[in-house]
């Protein structure tokens, strides 16, 4: 039985100078490459960034990095840094060593030196695209452009709509088509009307402006004007992010002859047939009354705005891939989107591009260089038991019933585990790269990448094909497939090392594990059944109670600004703070049940939770710049990194016994207000 007093001393003392050690400093600053040592410290964790005068009760971000936050300086190409960024930092340069080494006349060496002649770039220039205009000018009619919208899946261009392959959500084993909103430059619709936001507009007028006066066209300014003023009209119709995130919203069955009686605005049997797609018997239309709106804004727009408008957006695609001045005037609008005052060096670019576009073929050479069978087999293990942990937790919860509980528990011994890479690698043998064509390379690996995707469309889902490259610093979890896959490139220190103590790989990427693990639980997730199927399989009761207690931890969420005026909106980050909050509990119950029954080693002064906690919170050492975090909170439903490293923390009784967290804490909050909901 493990003690509660022996706990409460370690972390009184621990609590007295918890990073005052110089020793302890030294330790954690230092990252040992010898063999059997842990990347990151002593034992997995570095201590050096860590405030000592913050009590973790007040702040546990400052205090486990709070030196660090004030040292760091964001590098100036960068929106932000922090551990993720540091290993996509690390990733990026494991890629470059492979990628330069590839054999030349290789697709990737091919691609890559592609990119980095810079030269040949500027002797070029316009020409290609130019000619791509060619074919945007000849449109007679919209009949002529509906069919031209079609084509632009995975060519330069844009659509008022878009489509994609996925699961059926009534018929998870059969792919159907997905066809949803689109049509926007700016990053989101607030970014058109939002007065925070006006910095960024105005940039992309000028941007607009700069593009089509370098392409030749008469008074840039008024084409730019058209072009904006077309494109805040799909704004107004299209749906707020949060809506687009909530299944049973999206889940809009539809024939393609009730789609055409639906959204009568846009001639459906042109765009499907340049987006060589049959007539459909069902599709799923995501966000229904925005297509069917956009449609009507097409329908009366003049075919000189929507010309104008395409032709632009061409050019911004095909921007990063042409000539110095193209890319520096698309820079000097993106930037200020993230804060960033650089671009980024050219072999970084590179290394994106031929990674994300020779995805799988990049990354069997990746996981052949950088990741061990050994470090799968232990990642496989560390899956088995926190899949255990969780159904622990759906039997022990006390506000979901029995039927619910069998539901859940099958659903969870139904999810597939894929860790490291996938079983069986895509052929890439038919895609054509050449040296020293750029614009080509890129235009054919989209098209040859969207018809990949395309070419599963009304079979068989197979679900052993991943949606991420090996390479990522990421995970996901399937959805409507009831799957996890932990890609390889996540699987590095600190998230992961082989060599770490056990507390650090559970509180780091066991809680990693736990987040994509609970997303089948969360409250999307909780309305797809253990076959994929999007049925609500909870009861009423059930879910009122959940939907309480996801309230109770939403309202936290709302309070935590991240920048002036910017608060992180709940509803559109729901899921993935539910899963930070289950996440971090199945994985410490995980590492419990990795004891053995016995106590955990104390290191350095430190408790096995404490050291769980600080790997936890390691993960989520961030610092950002305004304008990323003002994007961030307006587009992506993953809560700033800072607030994810004690958000659900706050909840976690473990925690308070942990660091010795009471009343007179800013984070503490009293056990009856704290959510409770895995």
């Amino acid at each position: 039985m493990k003690s509660r007093f022996l706990i409460a001393s370690a972390a009184l003392a621990v609590l007295a100078a918890p990073f005052a050690t110089s020793a302890l400093i030294a330790q954690g600053a230092a990252a040992t490459a010898a063999t059997g040592k842990p990347a990151i410290g002593a034992w997995g964790v570095d201590l050096s960034g860590g405030d000592a005068s913050v009590k973790p009760g007040d702040d546990f971000f400052r205090f486990t990095a709070g030196k660090w936050y004030d040292a760091m300086v964001i590098p100036s190409d960068r929106a932000s840094t922090g551990t993720f960024y540091d290993l996509r930092e690390q990733t990026q340069d494991q890629l470059k060593t492979l990628i330069t080494k590839a054999k030349p006349g290789t697709k990737v060496a091919s691609f890559y030196g592609s990119f980095m002649d810079e030269k040949k770039l500027e002797a070029v220039g316009l020409a290609p695209l130019k000619r791509d205009l060619v074919a945007v000018n000849a449109i007679k009619t919209k009949t002529q452009f509906a069919r031209y919208m079609g084509t632009t899946n995975g060519r330069f261009g844009a659509s008022v709509v878009d489509v994609g392959v996925g699961s059926d959500t009534a018929n998870p084993n059969l792919n159907v088509l997905y066809l949803g909103q689109s049509g926007l430059g700016l990053p989101e619709r607030e970014y058109y009307f939002a007065d925070s936001f006006k910095k960024q507009r105005d940039a992309y007028r000028a941007y607009i402006v700069r593009t089509m006066g370098m392409l030749g066209y008469p008074n840039a300014a008024g084409v730019a004007d058209t072009i904006i003023g077309f494109e805040t009209q799909i704004a107004g119709k299209s749906w707020k992010i949060a809506d687009r995130r909530q299944i049973e919203k999206t889940n809009n069955p539809m024939s393609t002859a009730q789609l055409m009686a639906y959204a009568p605005g846009i001639d459906w049997a042109q765009f499907f047939a340049g987006s060589a797609v049959p007539v459909q018997k069902r599709m799923i239309v995501g966000e229904n009354t925005a297509v069917r709106d956009i449609a009507q804004v097409y329908a009366k727009t003049p075919l000189t705005t929507l010309k104008l408008w395409q032709a632009f957006h061409v050019a911004d695609q095909a921007a990063p891939y042409l000539n110095k001045a193209m890319v520096d005037s698309r820079f000097e609008y993106t930037k200020t989107l993230s804060g960033v005052s650089e671009n980024r060096p050219r072999w970084k670019r590179a290394v994106d591009l031929v990674g994300g576009s020779l995805g799988e073929l990049v990354g069997q050479t990746y996981v052949s260089d950088y990741f061990p069978a050994s470090s799968k087999a232990k990642m496989e293990v560390l899956v088995t038991n926190l899949k255990t942990a969780m159904a622990g937790r759906i039997r022990a919860n006390d506000w979901m019933g029995a039927s619910t509980k069998a539901a859940a528990v099958e659903k969870l011994s139904r999810m597939d585990v894929m860790v490291g890479y996938p079983d069986k690698w895509r052929d890439y043998t038919k895609l054509g790269v050449a040296q020293g064509d750029l614009y080509g390379n890129v235009q054919r690996t989209g098209v040859f990448n969207n018809a990949y995707q395309m070419s599963f469309l009304g079979k068989a889902v197979d679900r052993k094909l991943w949606g991420m490259n090996p390479q990522t610093v990421n995970a996901y979890n399937g959805g409507l497939e009831n799957k996890i896959v932990f890609p390889a490139g996540i699987l590095q220190a600190p998230f992961f090392d082989p060599n770490a103590d056990d507390a650090v790989n559970y509180g780091a990427i066991g809680a990693v594990i736990g987040h994509e693990i609970s997303h089948g639980f969360d409250d999307q997730g909780r309305k797809i059944d253990a076959t994929g199927k999007v049925r609500d399989w909870w009861t009423a009761s059930d879910a009122k109670r959940f939907d309480e207690q996801a309230k109770i931890f939403g309202d936290q969420y709302a309070k935590y600004e991240v920048a002036p005026g910017a608060f992180i909106n709940p509803s559109l980050t729901m899921g993935e703070n539910i899963a930070d909050f289950a996440g971090v509990q199945v994985a410490l119950d995980a590492y419990h049940a990795s004891l053995g029954g016995k106590a955990a080693p104390v290191i350095d002064g430190l408790t096995g939770e404490q050291r769980f906690f600080l790997a936890y919170a390691q993960v989520w050492r961030s610092k950002a710049r305004e304008d990323a975090l003002r994007n961030q909170v307006a587009t992506d439903p993953h809560s700033p990194g800072q607030f994810r490293s004690y958000g659900p923390l706050r909840n976690v009784q473990a925690w308070y016994d942990a660091w010795g967290v009471t009343p007179n804490d800013k984070l503490y909050i009293a056990p009856d207000k704290r959510a409770k909901i895995w």
